[in-house]
């Protein structure tokens, strides 16, 4: 591929990467090769997904990540046996995403005085590859490294060489949601280096998974949005040689819409990986449960988190990313987080043994629309540097071609405007600067006009507003009282 990192250049970059903090001298790339190698089917990410698709079953996998290594591993041992996880997370701490690993080791120290983790999250860097290898050892189930970094590149190195067998991310949907003022080329730039790393690894016969972040900002994502970007991360990996691709989508919270885009997200992704000559690649998609803003009520979380079951496993994902009753209040505890799984597992079961008449005229028509929003989206992208889809992706934004609600990133127009339709299907109300066709944009008019009728009031801001707050307040859609 012409736009592969070459590894002379990849290998000149790891030099100054490595150097980035003193567990970086740890990282020995063909030992780190040696050490993935002798990790068991069982334990290998791309391996247990692969089955799972292909026998079509739903895993489970939660969010969580503590400050301390053997707390760490108290962690992940209570969710992969209490909790009954199928894949293990390690999430990393916000100091880690945003490369302060002095502040980092500062919080170490004091969640060692403390004796109760003082970060919200691993801090994988500062533990360096033994301490990363010491609970990839610990634990019988693959884990995931899963964070929020616009420059990942480090951690990256550590991670691998620690053991684990998939890496969440990407260089859009780790910089437009998370961060304010990295600038996309950078961002984009430094996740080809991860994801050539990736393919590095692979060229050596072990297979990492790479999962992007599908759920965005996870406010009111038009389905189209969070799919075009999701397939063009994909393609992004694929051409720097990675072949476990695990594309992730955010629930939308109508059940209608949410299993279409699911289906949409499968299709099309497979379609435009063909069609841009990738043939060897293993497809999967996470389904998270709902993003968005939750009930502090703990009876009123489980009954968010069992909605987001049910779709998950009747949209037919590869995983489930399960949240937890405490979400509103921040991070959860051990127990709650297994609470979350256990409620999720209990559904899925429950559902494994019957077959659902979900109206398939509505999902049909739901599906072929988030296509069309897709393909308006990427034939514009494309055509913006057909030879370099990186430089097309950075083109977009500045173009406001590609843009993303409420993220809090300059690089991102923030010009087009969500909001609910009747039945709590996301629509668009103001398009901004996306170049969608007269068709698409006329239909998801159409839609508003049904509520705006129903609740005597124009579509505005307004109404996205309270749809913003609805869930968390025990509705789907933001009626007015």
């Amino acid at each position: 591929m012409k736009n592969r990192l070459s590894l002379d250049r990849l290998f000149e970059i790891r030099e100054h990467v490595l150097k980035g903090w003193p567990t970086g001298r740890e990282v020995h790339l063909e030992e780190a090769i040696t050490w993935q190698q002798a990790i068991p089917p069982q334990q290998r990410f791309a391996t247990v997904m692969k089955r799972a698709h292909d026998e079509g079953r739903t895993l489970l996998q939660p969010r969580a990540g503590v400050a301390l290594v053997e707390e760490h591993v108290r962690l992940l041992r209570y969710l992969e046996s209490r909790g009954e996880a199928d894949l293990l997370p390690t999430t990393i701490d916000a100091y880690t995403r945003s490369n302060r690993y002095e502040e980092a080791a500062a919080g170490i120290e004091k969640s060692k005085t403390a004796g109760t983790s003082l970060l919200n999250g691993f801090p994988a860097v500062n533990h360096g590859v033994a301490g990363c290898r010491h609970v990839t050892s610990q634990i019988s189930k693959p884990i995931q490294i899963r964070h929020g970094t616009p420059d990942a590149r480090l951690l990256a190195e550590i991670t691998l060489a620690g053991g684990f067998t998939s890496f969440e991310g990407g260089g859009i949907s780790y910089n437009i949601p998370y961060a304010k003022k990295v600038p996309l080329r950078r961002s984009i730039a430094d996740w080809q280096y991860v994801d050539r790393l990736v393919g590095f690894y692979e060229e050596q016969g072990v297979r990492i998974n790479r999962e992007p972040f599908g759920p965005l900002t996870g406010t009111l994502i038009p389905p189209f949005i969070g799919n075009a970007i999701s397939i063009l991360e994909g393609l992004l990996a694929l051409e720097q040689g990675v072949k476990s691709i695990t594309l992730g989508y955010g629930q939308g919270g109508n059940m209608i819409q949410d299993i279409a885009a699911v289906r949409a997200l499968r299709e099309q992704a497979d379609e435009m990986f063909r069609a841009a000559g990738y043939t060897d690649y293993e497809l999967t998609i996470a389904f998270h449960q709902w993003m968005g803003g939750f009930p502090e009520e703990e009876a009123r979380a489980f009954g968010v988190i069992c909605w987001g079951a049910v779709v998950g496993t009747l949209a037919r994902a590869d995983k489930i990313i399960v949240k937890s009753p405490h979400e509103a209040m921040g991070v959860p505890t051990t127990e709650a987080n297994a609470a979350g799984l256990l409620a999720t597992r209990q559904v899925l079961t429950m559902l494994e043994d019957q077959k659902l008449a979900i109206p398939a005229h509505l999902v049909d028509r739901e599906t072929t629309y988030i296509k069309l929003g897709v393909k308006n989206l990427l034939d514009a992208v494309f055509a913006l540097a057909p030879d370099n889809l990186a430089e097309a992706v950075a083109a977009a934004f500045e173009a406001g071609i590609l843009d993303v609600p409420f993220a809090p990133s300059i690089y991102a127009r923030g010009k087009v405007m969500p909001v609910r339709d009747n039945e709590g299907f996301i629509r668009v109300l103001h398009p901004g600067g996306l170049p969608l066709s007269q068709e698409f944009l006329e239909y998801q008019q159409e839609r508003l006009a049904e509520r705006g009728r129903v609740e005597n009031r124009k579509p505005s801001l307004s109404m996205v507003t309270d749809d913003i707050y609805a869930i968390s307040k025990g509705r789907l859609v933001g009626r007015p009282r």
